[in-house]
């Protein structure tokens, strides 16, 4: 019998997965203007957790943990949620929407090598031309970022942006084991709930302080777009798109989502970006047009956590 064909083009579902993570970058940026930082990701980070609960509660798939099993989500969601959304938030608070989008956005390419030597995912010539054309435009692309703008007024946040995704890395790696047992979904749900409840408490003090009649109502609309779509139905739109296409070749597509957040940073915060940028950029969408045509054989994919890190 066929593959039966997906409802929803998996092209256009990362499509949109990469304009809402793109964007996302400014929003919070933008919100961090009104809210805590502690609180605004403690309530977002609620919010997205709650989002997932339809999706991974479906069937007894929680029934197959072993206690083993759950103490390794348990350090999973310390890491890779707690650990890795509290250096977010507080990364993109003291620097630039541009800068935290383009330090993130190497996650992708290291994915997609390290799944190759894994031997999960079997990448041909075209897709190493393409994974080296994306990762020398993003190069670029950061480079020239560093130049006009790194500098000490935002190198905390810099360097806070650095250890988030060396957090989301090691979270990555660790999780495949539980994701190849249990399915993506399961063990991302898993240690999201987890990670949630632990920023939630932390951000008591934070909330406790923050003056709740200060933030705009469209600030508040920000706020729940931020947890709702950016935080909570990415993680299925994602996994969506790993089961059609393979990771190696998501990721690879995703790599775009820095250039959206670099145009929109431009056009709602300012953030102008200067002609080695833009060259980046054009590298970068010339090797993920060649890796999603001709990138990788299809025949050893399997579902992994998102590789890029979710805002």
């Amino acid at each position: 019998m066929p593959p039966q064909r997906p409802r929803v083009s998996p092209d256009l579902a990362i499509a949109a997965l990469v304009i809402i993570w793109g964007v996302n970058f400014s929003v919070v940026k933008a919100l961090l203007g009104q809210f805590d930082p502690l609180a605004l990701n403690g309530v977002r980070f609620a919010l997205g957790a709650a989002v997932l609960a339809p999706f991974a509660l479906k069937g007894r798939q929680f029934s197959r943990f072993t206690q083993r099993d759950w103490i390794a989500v348990a350090a999973l969601g310390l890491v890779g949620n707690a650990l890795y959304q509290y250096l977010f938030i507080t990364g993109i608070d003291g620097t630039l929407a541009g800068n935290a989008a383009l330090i993130l956005a190497m996650t992708p390419v290291f994915v997609a090598v390290l799944a190759a030597i894994l031997r999960q995912e079997r990448v041909r010539a075209a897709g190493w031309l393409g994974i080296v054309l994306s990762t020398a435009g993003i190069g670029l692309v950061v480079w020239a970022g560093s130049v006009v703008r790194f500098g000490g007024e935002t190198l905390r946040g810099d360097l806070t942006m650095l250890a988030a995704t060396i957090a989301w890395s090691v979270y990555t790696v660790g999780a495949s084991p539980l994701v190849r047992r249990h399915g993506a979904l399961p063990v991302t749900a898993a240690s999201m709930w987890i990670g949630a409840v632990v920023l939630f408490v932390v951000a008591i003090p934070a909330m406790a302080a923050q003056d709740w009649s200060r933030p705009t109502p469209l600030a508040w609309t920000g706020l729940v777009a931020s947890g709702v779509l950016a935080v909570g139905l990415a993680y299925v739109i994602w996994y969506y798109g790993v089961e059609h296409l393979g990771s190696s070749r998501t990721a690879v597509f995703s790599n775009t989502v820095p250039i959206v957040a670099l145009v929109f940073a431009w056009l709602a915060l300012g953030e102008t970006p200067g002609i080695l940028q833009l060259v980046g950029a054009g590298l970068i969408l010339g090797g993920v047009t060649l890796t999603r045509m001709r990138g990788t054989s299809a025949a050893t994919v399997r579902a992994r956590p998102s590789p890029i890190p979710i805002e």
